[in-house]
């Protein structure tokens, strides 16, 4: 037996004798048609073109969508810099001015914050409520005040790991997030964080949330003033150690 019948089962050597093969009448045999090229043809046809195309441009824009897992890539030095002196120049507020919250500013250090991470920088994707058509939403303060905001858009976006969806909130012309996480009520202040997004930033239903820029209402520091309370929607389940701490007294 050749190699290609011991290999092949469905392969059986040719019965005849190959010094007696047997003799093929002319008047049986049959010629194969020939075809031309099929994709040849296709290509001249309009029909394949106006079902590729669409597929071409649709698979083309799903590859450029921005990565909503990936962070909003920045120079990690600059960034760092640009960040401390941020937060100098609000620790300094804080300390000389008459509307700070911080009631013995003579002994005032400086506010504490986690270190800057440029991961916690993300790109979030906006669904928008319609136009003209915006929900309002009662927020309760930490005084048990109420006060109306405008639902503005819900955001999406990765963080380490876990997907995410926060309200945006519009309040008179400023847009921001008041959300808790993981961190809530042991690094950072039980009452939630805030986060202010500049309206001109938001292009194409698209914002870069930092939370490296996360801070504590006033109340946090002073009980005299009533602060919005996150809504109940926008707990994270993610520990965002980022942003403004909050050291309890005497700590």
């Amino acid at each position: 037996m050749d190699q290609k019948s011991a290999f092949n089962p469905y392969f059986r050597a040719n019965p005849f004798n190959p010094s007696n093969p047997p003799t093929i009448n002319p008047a049986r045999t049959v010629a194969l048609p020939t075809h031309p090229n099929r994709m040849t043809s296709m290509l001249k046809k309009p029909i394949f073109w106006l079902i590729v195309l669409p597929v071409v441009a649709g698979l083309i824009w799903l590859y450029t969508l921005p990565d909503q897992a990936s962070t909003v890539q920045v120079d990690p030095v600059a960034y760092r810099a640009e960040l401390t002196a941020e937060r100098a120049k609000k620790d300094n507020y804080m300390r000389t001015n008459a509307e700070s919250p911080i009631p013995d500013k003579a002994t005032f250090k400086g506010l504490s914050y986690f270190d800057a991470d440029p991961a916690f920088r993300v790109l979030a994707m906006l669904e928008p409520f319609p136009e003209g058509k915006a929900e309002k939403l009662v927020i309760k303060l930490t005084d048990g005040s109420d006060e109306i905001y405008e639902k503005y858009a819900h955001a999406t976006f990765t963080l380490d790991g876990k997907e995410c969806r926060l309200l945006v909130l519009k309040f008179q012309n400023s847009l921001s997030v008041l959300f808790q996480d993981a961190t809530s009520g042991r690094e950072t202040y039980g009452g939630g964080r805030y986060i202010d997004i500049e309206p001109n930033t938001v292009a194409n239903n698209q914002v870069v949330i930092d939370f490296n820029a996360a801070y504590n209402p006033y109340c946090a520091y002073n009980p005299t003033y009533a602060c919005p309370l996150p809504p109940p929607e926008n707990k994270l389940p993610a520990a965002v150690k980022a942003g403004e701490r909050y050291v309890h007294e005497g700590e």
